[in-house]
């Protein structure tokens, strides 16, 4: 199952890459929703094989979570592979020059199931896959304008 979305940004390719790769900013945000987040690697720059590993609380149940950044394409693109139990997704983050000043950021995740309850749990999203995909390019669109508004005030 896979959502996906673009928006665009009134900020420089390069700019906007360099915001996508400030990690440490959404491991603190993460933290401060209430998830545990630790790195897996010892890397300085960013790169591939960098890894988290995350445990949050959803709908009740405890969740963990691997991350680890298996593309990493300066300045154009950044894949990570995220394995939970039972499933495994891949977020995608594609940049497009649009201009010298605007940049058009295309997200995507894709979701697979790797056993009969996960499946049962996909197939179950996939019922409300309009107003998830609603949700999921209104959420694409606030971070957008919120990685705009740091640049124009940076």
């Amino acid at each position: 199952m896979k959502f996906s979305t673009k928006e665009d940004i009134e900020a420089p390719i390069d700019a906007v890459f360099k915001m996508l790769c400030d990690f440490e900013m959404f491991e603190r945000a993460a933290m401060r929703r209430g998830a545990e987040v630790q790195r897996t690697d010892m890397k300085s720059v960013p790169g591939v094989g960098m890894g988290w590993q995350t445990a949050f609380s959803l709908r009740g149940k405890r969740r963990q979570v691997e991350i680890e950044m298996i593309t990493f394409d300066k300045p154009n693109e950044m894949v990570f592979e995220c394995r939970s139990q039972g499933l495994i997704s891949l977020m995608t983050v594609e940049l497009v020059a649009l201009s010298r000043s605007r940049t058009r950021i295309m997200m995507s995740f894709d979701v697979k199931p790797l056993n009969l309850s996960a499946r049962l749990l996909v197939q179950s999203l996939k019922l409300a896959k309009t107003s998830l995909n609603k949700k999921y390019k209104l959420r694409v669109a606030e971070f957008v304008k919120s990685l705009e508004e740091r640049h124009l005030s940076a």
